[in-house]
C-alpha cells in the first residue's frame, strides 16, 4: 500500500504527552480504517507534528484521524520512504521512546536544506567517468558532511541535496565547502570549474505536492540563479542568529536573501519556468507578467543575478538545452527548437558564445 505524511498544525496548549496518547489512539483504531500509524514528528516551538501513514488512500487517513482523537489533518502528500529517510533519519519511532509507556516523541520536522552545484557536464572527461577534480570534490563533501552531521538526500556527479537539523552545523558547513573548494581546484583549470550553495529550510509536507519540495525549490533556485557563491534565505539568517546569540554572518562570504527578494525570485521563476521555451517570448513580457516596470526588472535582475532579463532568459534555455544534448533527449536541431531558439545556427552560435565548442563538437567528445 502507499505511504502518507500528513500535516497537523495543533493548538498551543497540546504538549508531546498529548500526541503520545493522540498516537496511541490511533494504533487502536487504525486496523478498521485499513491503515498503519508508522511513526510521528512533533515540533513543540512550532506546534506542528507529521504522521506517517501507510493506507489505501488519503480517506482513510482522515476517517482514522477523526475517529480516534479528532485533530484530522491539514495536508496529506504521498511519500517514498527511502526519500522519508533521507530527510528525516528515520521512518520508525527513535529508539531513546520505545522505553517510555507513552512512547513520547518531541522530534522536530523542520530541516535546513543546502543544496550544492559544481561544475557541468562540459568539464568532464567523459560522461560515465570520473575525473581527479570530481574524485576529490565528492570525498572532501563527505568529509565535511560527516564532520557537521549533514545527510545526503541526493547526489549526482556534480550537485548534492543534503539536509540538516540544525542551522548553525549548515552554515559552517557551507563555508568549509567553500574553503576546501579553493585547495581541490587545479589552478589551470580554476575558469571552468564553479562552486554554488544554496540554503533554504521548512517542513516536510506543505500545500504542494512533494515532501519539502516549498524548502528545495527555493535553495534550488537560489543556488542556480542568484549570482553569489553562497546564498541563504532571510529564515535561515534569523535561526542561525537565534542560536548564536545574534552571531555575525560574514556579508563577504554569505549573501542572505531578503524577503521581498525571495518573493521576485519566487515569481521571476515561476514565470521562466512557464515560457523559457516560447520563442515568442519579449522582454517586455516580463513587466506585464511580473508587475514591475522595466528599469524594476532591470535593477532586480542585476542584484540577483547579475544579467539583463534577455542574457537571463538565453542562459536559461542554453542550460536545459545542455541538459537535454547530455540526456542525449534529441538531435541538435531538435533541442534548438526545443528550447525556444528560432534557428540551429542561432542555437549553435549562443552554445559557443556561453561555453565555448559548438553543440556538435560536445556531442562528439562527451556522449557514448
Amino acid at each position: 500500500m502507499p505511504i502518507y505524511m500528513d500535516r497537523h498544525d495543533v493548538p498551543d496548549s497540546v504538549s508531546s504527552k498529548d500526541l503520545a496518547q493522540m498516537h496511541q489512539e490511533d494504533l487502536k483504531i487504525e486496523h478498521e480504517f485499513g491503515c498503519k500509524a508508522i511513526t510521528y514528528w512533533f515540533d513543540d516551538e512550532r506546534k506542528t507534528a507529521f504522521c506517517l501513514i501507510e493506507a489505501s488512500n488519503k480517506k482513510s487517513i482522515q476517517e482514522m484521524h477523526l475517529n480516534s482523537h479528532g485533530d484530522v489533518p491539514n495536508t496529506i502528500i504521498e511519500v517514498e520512504p527511502y526519500i522519508v529517510q533521507s530527510f528525516l533519519g528515520r521512518i520508525s519511532d527513535p529508539k531513546k521512546a520505545q522505553d517510555t509507556e507513552l512512547n513520547i516523541i518531541n522530534d522536530t520536522a523542520f530541516r535546513v536544506l543546502m543544496v550544492i552545484e559544481t561544475s557541468n557536464y562540459l568539464n568532464r572527461v567523459e560522461s560515465n567517468q570520473f575525473s581527479i577534480f570530481t574524485q576529490k570534490f565528492h570525498n572532501s563533501i563527505s568529509k565535511t558532511l560527516k564532520q557537521f552531521v549533514g545527510r545526503v538526500v541526493k547526489q549526482d556527479n556534480n550537485s548534492y541535496l543534503i539536509s540538516f537539523k540544525s542551522v548553525t552545523n549548515a552554515i559552517v558547513c557551507a563555508l568549509k565547502i567553500q574553503s576546501n573548494f579553493k585547495y581541490i581546484t587545479p589552478k589551470f583549470d580554476a575558469q571552468n570549474r564553479r562552486l554554488k550553495i544554496g540554503l533554504g529550510s521548512g517542513t516536510p509536507v506543505t500545500e504542494k505536492d512533494n515532501i519539502f519540495e516549498e524548502a528545495v525549490t527555493l535553495a534550488t533556485r537560489m543556488c542556480e540563479v542568484v549570482k553569489n557563491q553562497i546564498v541563504i534565505s532571510s529564515q535561515i539568517k534569523s535561526l542561525y542568529e537565534s542560536e548564536n546569540r545574534n552571531a555575525f554572518i560574514n556579508k563577504e562570504h554569505i549573501r542572505t536573501l531578503k524577503p521581498s527578494e525571495e518573493k521576485f525570485l519566487t515569481k521571476l521563476m515561476e514565470f521562466v519556468e512557464k515560457i523559457w521555451n516560447n520563442p515568442s517570448f519579449n522582454v517586455n513580457d516580463f513587466s506585464k507578467a511580473l508587475g514591475y516596470s522595466k528599469s524594476q526588472i532591470y535593477r532586480k535582475l542585476m542584484s540577483l543575478t547579475g544579467k539583463s532579463a534577455n542574457r537571463f532568459i538565453n542562459e536559461f534555455r542554453l542550460h536545459r538545452a545542455l541538459n537535454l544534448l547530455h540526456e542525449q533527449k534529441g538531435n541538435i536541431s531538435e533541442i534548438a527548437f526545443e528550447t525556444g531558439f528560432n534557428s540551429p545556427a542561432y542555437f549553435s552560435k549562443c552554445f559557443f558564445d556561453k561555453y565555448g565548442i559548438l553543440p556538435s563538437k560536445y556531442v562528439q567528445q562527451h556522449i557514448n
